[in-house]
């Protein structure tokens, strides 16, 4: 059976192995084989990354994520800086149809538009998960033919 060391250890392999995560910044604490993870991550997609690597870590009974996403230079930066970096992302994506549009207030994005289907949406909302700076996402996209 694995200590709460070892668990620790195993952990950190992991994090610092994957290379969708900046492990950085983040703190792994064991408890009877429940792990917290505290800390910040350059993006929000990090964040999940970080405890799906916890995981996989041997012996991991539970995961804890405490993870926020830190933000870049002083405060929360440019909000049309991170709104063009979105759309950017968003446009590079070619799941993501023309019309959908990302703006940005202190970090958070707010996603509009119309899809086809409930697949684009969620790809536009993975997509900007991704860019750094982003501290949480407003899926407000509309699918056509749902209410």
């Amino acid at each position: 059976m694995a200590t709460d060391r070892d668990i620790r250890a195993a952990v950190y392999a992991e994090l610092v192995t994957d290379q969708l995560i900046d492990a950085d910044d983040i703190e792994v604490e064991v408890t009877n084989g429940v792990v917290s993870l505290t800390g910040t991550v350059p993006a929000h997609a990090q964040i999940s990354e970080a405890t799906a690597a916890a995981r996989r870590a041997d012996g991991v009974n539970r995961v804890d994520t405490l993870l926020a996403v830190a933000m870049p230079g002083d405060g929360f930066g440019d909000n049309e800086a991170l709104a063009q970096s979105a759309n950017r992302e968003l446009a590079a994506n070619g799941t993501v149809p023309d019309g959908v549009r990302a703006s940005a207030r202190e970090g958070h994005v707010y996603l509009t538009g119309t899809v086809s289907i409930s697949a684009q949406r969620v790809a536009a909302e993975d997509t900007v998960a991704a860019v750094a700076g982003v501290v949480s996402i407003t899926n407000l996209i509309k699918v056509r033919g749902e209410a």
